[in-house]
């Protein structure tokens, strides 16, 4: 029972710091674009930018705790 809890907290932890760090990624584009006065665009390659980056921080994340081992 203690061992599944432990997953469980885990899982909603990060699901909630990813919604926080994505409404907050998407408020400083809406300011930027204000600032600007204009519309923002996601264009291909900075989606591709976004993409690559996202992966390099999971992969981090997955390799906490080995670096001892």
């Amino acid at each position: 029972m203690n061992d599944k809890n432990w997953k469980v907290k885990t899982i909603v932890i990060g699901t909630v710091i990813g919604a926080l760090a994505g409404a907050a990624s998407g408020f400083l584009l809406v300011k930027r674009a204000e600032s600007e006065n204009k519309q923002y665009k996601l264009t291909t390659s900075e989606g591709v930018q976004v993409g690559m980056g996202i992966l390099g921080m999971l992969r981090q994340i997955a390799g906490f705790g080995s670096e001892g081992k």
